[in-house]
């Protein structure tokens, strides 16, 4: 699942990196639970 999310997240991330920010993969729980960190200009 990890792998998977992570997966979207590198397609998103041009567009995030774009407008100056960016987004981290934190944690994907049993629950399918996902946390992500958003840094920079997104990080407001």
């Amino acid at each position: 699942m990890k792998e998977k999310v992570s997966e979207v997240l590198n397609k998103v991330r041009p567009y995030l990196q774009r407008d100056g920010g960016d987004v981290e993969l934190v944690d994907v729980d049993a629950n399918g639970l996902v946390k992500v960190r958003l840094k920079g200009a997104c990080g407001g």
